[in-house]
């Protein structure tokens, strides 16, 4: 099942395909290299999307640690030093993760319909991942308010939520090789 995020990705892909690409698309056997080859670079796009908000959401965590130490909350300093270390670590696999085909002569042979699992899949890591940049983004906010109560517990629950993000992205490379989940 795709989500209609990932088919604009694909159909602007698609859709920006030259005339003698959809001329040799049309070649028997070649179609189905290019559709992979397409899904390849939508797959790129949207792992680039996720990397580019983590990285956003890294910034505003950096504005909560500069926050939290103006106002010498130095017993919640390691908690978001850790948040921040965890956001780096995911924000690399995002960046460096396989791309969402095998190359005609690679050993691992990607399917089109795992092809179709992992385009969902990454449809609820998006999801998760905007989740988790509104969590920060409200409270970076709360913060700017003045609102630091519960600041340990906020910010642990928003690390745990990063670490469930963690284990799914890591579930990505099953999907793409066709392991079930």
């Amino acid at each position: 099942m795709e989500t209609s995020e990932n088919k604009d990705i694909y159909a602007q892909a698609k859709s920006q395909m030259g005339l003698s690409e959809r001329i040799v698309a049309a070649i028997p056997g070649f179609r189905g290299y290019k559709e992979k080859e397409l899904r390849r670079e939508s797959d790129k796009l949207i792992r680039t999307h996720l990397a580019l908000k983590l990285s956003k959401g890294k910034d505003n965590v950096r504005a909560i640690a500069q926050r939290i130490a103006d106002k010498r909350y130095l017993d919640v300093l390691t908690d978001i030093d850790r948040l921040s270390a965890k956001m780096d670590r995911i924000t690399e696999k995002v960046n460096h993760a396989s791309y969402g085909y095998a190359g005609f002569f690679d050993i691992i042979k990607i399917k089109e319909d795992n092809l179709e699992r992992m385009t969902a899949y990454d449809t609820q890591l998006i999801d998760s991942v905007n989740t988790l940049t509104d969590q920060i983004d409200n409270l970076k906010t709360q913060l700017l308010n003045g609102d630091y109560t519960n600041l340990k517990d906020k910010i642990q629950l928003v690390t745990d939520k990063f670490e469930l993000l963690e284990d799914a992205f890591d579930k990505r490379k099953e999907i793409i090789t066709g392991v079930q989940l």
